[in-house]
């Protein structure tokens, strides 16, 4: 199957998909295919669970742009919002944002990557001279492993992307990796959030490895299911390869389903920040 020519945007799901299973990918992605089967159980809780998780990362957007935190306050209008409100405000981490000089909720980074488009969408990036900071916020059910975490495309590609393309938060200069940090911050364990750091070696790597990924995505002539049938519980797509018809658990699912939605993204301002 040729890649089509309107593929163009990789992202840190479409990367992670691909690596999990290129046959999700290629169903998601390519034949953009839809959603034939439930992803976890049960599912209209996990359905609810997602809109409040995505619901919150509003809450916390509009209070990092100027918002009063009373005000925002009473939209927490669930038990789930109103525990991961009240932790967010409580937290040592945000109660410290102010010592930031600059503050870029929901920022957008694009950069070419081979003949494709890389491109990310951050919760924040939070800069004090030269140094940023990443945050992403994550409504997990349950604590993920760090070990997990750093293995994952998000912490690659959100890490080595803004080396790649955020000069122009950093004054016209380019972001050395040490300067860099990501965190991830758990609504519902907000005294463990996970931290790491970046390195000149781990960049290249990591940029390597995209790079790589990127031309096998391109040059693809076919699309192998993965090998790890645990994986295909939670796929929304297993039905379409014979690999069962129940849903997994969802507090195993949720992680390994979560997307970031990048139609909402406006490409010709993103262009315009590129490099």
């Amino acid at each position: 199957m040729e890649m089509p020519a309107t593929f163009s945007t990789l992202s840190q799901s479409s990367l992670q998909d691909y690596v999990d299973c290129a046959r999700r990918f290629q169903l998601r992605y390519l034949e953009r295919l839809s959603y034939p089967a439930i992803e976890s159980e049960p599912a209209l809780e996990n359905e609810k669970h997602q809109q409040e998780g995505e619901y919150f990362h509003r809450l916390v957007q509009q209070y990092l742009i100027g918002i009063p935190g009373e005000q925002i306050s009473k939209l927490a209008n669930t038990p789930n919002l109103q525990r991961w409100w009240e932790n967010f405000i409580a937290s040592p981490d945000f109660r410290g944002l102010g010592d930031f000089g600059s503050l870029y909720p929901e920022a957008t980074l694009s950069a070419p990557l081979g003949n494709h488009r890389l491109l990310a969408k951050y919760d924040l990036i939070a800069i004090e001279n030269s140094k940023a900071v990443i945050y992403d916020w994550k409504t997990y059910r349950r604590r993920p492993r760090n070990e997990w975490l750093s293995a994952r495309m998000q912490t690659r590609v959100y890490r080595a992307l803004l080396v790649r393309a955020g000069t122009h938060l950093n004054n016209g200069r380019p972001f050395e990796p040490e300067q860099i940090e990501m965190v991830y911050w758990f609504a519902d364990f907000p005294d463990e959030p996970a931290r790491f750091a970046y390195t000149s070696a781990q960049y290249k790597r990591d940029w390597d490895t995209l790079v790589k990924l990127a031309e096998e995505i391109q040059n693809a002539s076919s699309y192998p299911l993965t090998d790890d049938r645990t994986k295909c519980s939670y796929c929304p797509y297993r039905s379409y390869c014979d690999r069962g018809v129940r849903a997994g658990d969802v507090e195993q699912a949720e992680a390994e389903t979560e997307a970031e939605d990048l139609f909402d993204v406006n490409f010709e301002q993103v262009g315009e920040i590129e490099f």
